[in-house]
């Protein structure tokens, strides 16, 4: 399969363990994680509720149930058996496969979607199996929820990571403080891949502005279930909840958090 350049360091699809990882408590990630706005989804649905949707790296079925309400059929493929099988319980039938050993099998599709797991994906590689799946006009796009938090929040957060986690493999600023500019180098990779596919018109960047606001229990639901907390050892992930919960309380047990939901969208043309 075709891949992008090296760039000298690992792209985000070859740290296969922490795409991996995120089945080690299947039931709190379709709980805590955030959903995507309604507008997306019915931007991709286009007003045509019945299409067939396949949803690449599906997890849970968080994105895929939202399809399914819009009136969609929804195939998921999730490489995490977990993951899979929570999908599964809510009703979303799923393959248990990396996309890039997925294989189509005759199979067409209306649309392909990825909620925050194209990074997951060879980008190239990725883009070619989606022109595969889908029918000549079919759209492909793989999606993200990017987050901003406060920013007294951010830093009180980027401190207590610094402090229990000194050595820690991931940028503390982009975990803390999110926004735009970390999920820039994301985007960018989607777009090229897709254009090194050679099967799909210019590609398109949405965006979708939105607030959610979390309660201290609520936010420390879901922060194990963030790729930077997933594989730490129990006492670190214990330390790190309670010095966040401890700023969450220091400011009233709440925040709103900002939330932009970044899309990058093509067409498949009718070249084979």
């Amino acid at each position: 399969m075709p891949t992008l350049p090296p760039s000298g360091r690992p792209e985000p699809h070859q740290h296969r363990r922490l795409a991996e990882s995120f089945g080690s408590d299947a039931a709190r990630y379709d709980r805590a994680r955030p959903r995507y706005p309604d507008a997306l989804i019915q931007r991709i649905v286009a007003g045509r509720p019945d299409l067939d949707v396949l949803d690449v790296g599906c997890g849970t079925g968080i994105a895929a149930r939202q399809f399914q309400a819009a009136g969609c059929r929804v195939l998921g493929v999730e490489p995490d058996a977990r993951m899979a099988d929570v999908a599964r319980d809510f009703g979303t039938e799923v393959d248990v496969a990396t996309f890039e050993d997925w294989e189509p099998s005759g199979r067409n599709y209306d649309a392909v979607v990825a909620g925050t797991a194209w990074h997951w994906i060879d980008p190239v590689a990725g883009a070619d199996k989606a022109a595969r799946a889908l029918r000549p006009g079919g759209l492909l796009a793989p999606f993200w929820n990017v987050f901003r938090f406060p920013s007294d929040l951010a830093d009180a957060f980027a401190e207590v990571c610094r402090r229990v986690l000194p050595d820690a493999p991931f940028d503390l600023t982009a975990m803390t403080k999110g926004g735009l500019d970390s999920y820039r180098p994301v985007s960018a990779r989607a777009v090229d891949g897709i254009r090194s596919a050679g099967r799909f018109d210019a590609p398109e960047q949405w965006r979708y502005d939105w607030e959610w606001t979390y309660t201290r229990d609520a936010w420390l639901d879901q922060m194990p279930t963030l790729g930077a907390f997933t594989r730490l050892p129990p006492a670190a992930l214990t330390e790190v909840l309670a010095g966040v919960g401890a700023a969450i309380d220091a400011r009233g047990g709440s925040f709103t958090m900002g939330y932009a939901t970044v899309a990058v969208t093509a067409v498949r043309t009718d070249a084979a």
